[in-house]
């Protein structure tokens, strides 16, 4: 069993990859799909990720276990060249703002942020901010922001009324957004979060897949926050069924009725919004994979984009615009069910055990159990360094 992480005050602010932090595919377990060179939502092109990580312990049994994890779709150019963009919400007892617009220009106009439930306001301040202090006025010259922010509870291990975030933290997120390998984990907006019940967070993967002979990437980022369980499933085995079944200690005690998840999908291909709206859609194919029900408190909100069409991002007059037939699509639509699939096991298995808020302790599933069942079920295969 792994240490507890116990922790004195601390402000963590970075997007290191730690080596000792292992994935699903170094424990062995195996995925559907050829992978990126990272495995990650930064091998399709042009993408930066950026994580703040606030954990701080407070008086009278207070803890900061919270945090921010900034997506941008073209890394330094985001503000000046938008990208095609969709989403979907398989359950709305969750928040994802600015869709209102991107569901009406079919832009994603900025970046994609994740937090916690009480922080929206916080980073979305930021995003503005950020915005207004580090870019000039957009292709029609004005000055404004409907910024893309979404969240998920963490308020099991997390003072989250205590209002930790701040707009600061949102706009260090965005700074530091690069490209290269992602942490995963307790890291970012993933920082407090539980999934299945166990030690959860941020998660990512990707999958390199052939359209007509041309090769596209598809990239999945995940805060991983919801489920039960006893429906966990890894690589088909319903390994919430055997944890019960074998060692009742390993099974959580703390309700999981408030559980969301957010998944973001990236991807070099072609495609025009309506057609990333259906791409949005896929990554929930992915989530039913490993057991989710979606349940009614959850908050269940996906988000594409597509880096493709710069012009049309620029605001090119006649723009020429490139797009995949519809059906050419089906490719894209199995590495976004592979990806995410992926992304959110990798999140699960990043997870370390941790003391937060009124000193409630949640811990990460157990990897020699895991490994253990699923050798059981011959669904093993040989371990592959999936970080560089």
């Amino acid at each position: 069993m792994k240490h507890l992480l116990l922790l004195s005050i601390l402000l963590f602010t970075g997007n290191a990859v730690g080596d000792d932090t292992p994935r699903a595919r170094d424990l062995g377990i195996p995925f559907d799909g050829t992978p990126g060179a990272l495995n990650a939502i930064t091998d399709v092109g042009g993408v930066t990720v950026g994580h703040v990580t606030l954990i701080e312990d407070l008086p009278d049994g207070k803890a900061v276990r919270t945090g921010v994890t900034a997506i941008l779709p073209r890394g330094e150019r985001t503000t000046d060249t938008l990208a095609f963009g969709g989403w979907f919400s398989l359950n709305g007892n969750g928040e994802m703002t600015g869709t209102t617009w991107l569901t009406e220009s079919g832009f994603l106009e900025g970046p994609v942020m994740i937090t916690n439930t009480h922080s929206v306001g916080a980073v979305h301040e930021g995003v503005i901010r950020w915005r207004v202090g580090s870019g000039a006025a957009d292709h029609t010259g004005a000055w404004w922001s409907l910024p893309v922010v979404a969240e998920t509870w963490d308020g099991t291990l997390n003072d989250i009324n205590g209002f930790h975030v701040r707009p600061e933290h949102a706009m260090a997120a965005l700074d530091r957004a690069a490209s290269g390998p992602v942490a995963e984990g307790s890291v970012g907006g993933g920082t407090g979060m539980i999934c299945y019940q166990f030690k959860c967070g941020i998660g990512t993967s990707s999958r390199v897949t052939d359209v007509n002979g041309k090769s596209y990437t598809v990239g999945v980022l995940v805060q991983a926050n919801f489920g039960y369980w006893q429906l966990l499933r890894v690589a088909g085995v319903p390994v919430g069924h055997f944890l019960k079944s074998e060692d009742d200690d390993s099974s959580p005690t703390f309700d999981a009725s408030l559980s969301s998840i957010i998944i973001v999908v990236a991807t070099d291909a072609p495609l025009l919004s309506h057609q990333l709206d259906r791409l949005a859609k896929r990554a929930a194919l992915g989530l039913a994979r490993n057991g989710s029900i979606a349940s009614n408190g959850s908050g269940d909100i996906f988000i594409a984009f597509s880096t493709a069409n710069e012009e049309a991002g620029r605001g090119v007059a006649n723009a020429a615009i490139e797009m995949l037939p519809n059906n050419n699509i089906n490719p894209l639509f199995q590495a976004t069910v592979e990806a995410s699939e992926e992304a959110i096991i990798n999140a699960l298995v990043a997870g370390r055990d941790m003391v937060g808020h009124d000193g409630n302790i949640v811990r990460g599933i157990d990897h020699e159990r895991l490994v253990e069942i699923l050798r059981r079920h011959r669904r093993l295969v040989e371990p592959t360094v999936s970080r560089p």
